[in-house]
Formats: structure tokens, C-alpha cells, sequence
């Protein structure tokens, strides 16, 4: 009786720790003075946030299309784990259903580069014990949000030192017809949007600061053929990155999988940047 009394205790003990030093997930409201209304945001703190004194870097997480800001805490739930294990914090923001994180040209509540790329970091880094400096902030996503997270890092290089991306969205104009685009950039007829607004087109424009870049995608994922074309603009203007083909298609279980070696990547390059 007493040994089943002891391994009863260890077991509320081991239960109490995981607690304690669990990494804390929390859903807040970010206003945008670009769109003029309040959006949802999951905020993941590593488990040591609250007992020591101490500044993290960010990692920023878009979801994709029809996604919102939940997607990721909802489907991936172990990246609590990966804030613990790398010791950041995760920001996943609300890209909208179809906002494709750009700043619309034809629609003036549809502004989601200003957002994600300018209004969260900056409330994120009032809010929180951040590191605020490009070189502990990444942006990453999945899908609309790959080619969201590309996007605004090469357009916003002085905000964020990297970027990810999973089973993204690289070129727009094969999809122009697809996906409520048309929503974000206008008809179709006549109308350039889709190219310049597409990351292969994005990244022709050298911006001061590189980021650094990995991106990603499943050999039986229907946009496969655009992160090939972004692989093959990259190597020809040599710019370094990594990109990586696996198995898999356009999935959770693909981005799942992904989204550990993206954090891990990230957190390398944060302890490089915190070396030099």
C-alpha cells in the first residue's frame, strides 16, 4: 500500500512540473490602424518566460488559406513543445480567410502586409520581453502563408532577419482564378498584380538586407512546381537559402512534420546572430 501511495505522489509531482514549466498559450486582440478593427492572436510563451528575466526571440506564424489565427495551436499543437525545447516565442497572427497577407490594391480592408509585417511586431514587442531586432525575429507560414512570410520578409528586411516557408504559394498567376485572388488583386483581365505580387517576381528586387531563407514542399503538392521556380530565380541571382523537397502532399501531417525543422532552423540562426 504505501509503495502504490509513493507512486501515486511521484505521478502528482512529475504532473505538477509539467505544468509549472509548460510552455503558455494565450489568445489576445491586436488592433490594426491600417484595416481600422480588432484581430485575435495566439501568443506561445516557452515555459521559462515567467521565471526568468530574460528577452526571447519571435518566430511569427502564418496560417493558410480559409485558415485563421487558431490553425496552428489546433492542428500542431506540439510547437508548445518546440517553444520550450528552442526557447522562443511563436506568434501565430490572423492572415484573414483569403487576405493572402498582402496590402490590397483594391480593397482598403484587405491590408494584411502593413499588419503582419508592421502592426503585431510592434505591438508584440511593447507587450512582451522580445528581442527587438531583425536578427531575433522570423516570419513563417504555410501555404498563402508561405508565400505571405517570404513576401514580407523580403519587403520589410529591416523588421525580419528570416524566413520560412511550407508548401507555399510562390507564383500567383497559374492560380489568378483560384483561391478568391481576385478579391485581393483585382480582375484578371489586363492586370499585372498577379506578377508582381507573386514571390518569384518579389525576390528580382534585392532588397538592402537579405534574409535568410529556407523554404519547403511535398513532391505530390500541387505547387510544387512554383517553389522550383523560386528555387531556380534564387540560384540564379545566388542568393543563399535552403530548400528542401520531401514526401507528402498539401497536408497537415506534411506541415507538421515541417514546422519542427523550420523552428529548429530558426533557432540556430538566433544563436548565430547572438554569437557574433
Amino acid at each position: 500500500m504505501k509503495k502504490r501511495k509513493k507512486i501515486f505522489l511521484s505521478l502528482i509531482v512529475f504532473s505538477i512540473t509539467n505544468v509549472i514549466y509548460a510552455a503558455s498559450v494565450d489568445t489576445i486582440i491586436i488592433y490594426s490602424a491600417a484595416m481600422h478593427k480588432n484581430l485575435k492572436c495566439v501568443i506561445i510563451l516557452p515555459d521559462s518566460y515567467s521565471s526568468v528575466n530574460k528577452h526571447f526571440p519571435v518566430v511569427y506564424l502564418l496560417h493558410g488559406y480559409s485558415g485563421n489565427y487558431a490553425d496552428w495551436i489546433k492542428k500542431v499543437p506540439s510547437i508548445t513543445k518546440c517553444a520550450d525545447e528552442f526557447q522562443l516565442i511563436i506568434v501565430c497572427p490572423d492572415g484573414h480567410h483569403h487576405g493572402w497577407y498582402l496590402d490590397s490594391p483594391v480593397d482598403s480592408s484587405m491590408q494584411y502586409e502593413s499588419y503582419i509585417g508592421l502592426e503585431v511586431p510592434r505591438h508584440v514587442d511593447s507587450a512582451y520581453r522580445t528581442i527587438a531586432d531583425r536578427k531575433e525575429r522570423a516570419i513563417a507560414g504555410l501555404s498563402m502563408g508561405g508565400q505571405g512570410a517570404l513576401s514580407i520578409a523580403w519587403k520589410h528586411p529591416d523588421i525580419f532577419g528570416a524566413a520560412g516557408s511550407m508548401s507555399g504559394v510562390q507564383n500567383l498567376v497559374p492560380w489568378k482564378n483560384s483561391y478568391e485572388l481576385t478579391n485581393v488583386l483585382g480582375d484578371t483581365a489586363n492586370n499585372k498584380n498577379f506578377y508582381n505580387y507573386s514571390v518569384v517576381n518579389v525576390v528580382k528586387k534585392r532588397p538592402s538586407q537579405i534574409p535568410v531563407i529556407i523554404f519547403d514542399c511535398g513532391i505530390s503538392d500541387p505547387f510544387i512546381e512554383t517553389n522550383r521556380l523560386l528555387n531556380k530565380e534564387l540560384l540564379e541571382m545566388k542568393i543563399p537559402h535552403d530548400y528542401i523537397e520531401r514526401s507528402g502532399g498539401h497536408t497537415w501531417a506534411y506541415w507538421g512534420n515541417s514546422i519542427s525543422y523550420q523552428l529548429m532552423f530558426f533557432h540556430k540562426y538566433f544563436e548565430e546572430s547572438l554569437s557574433l
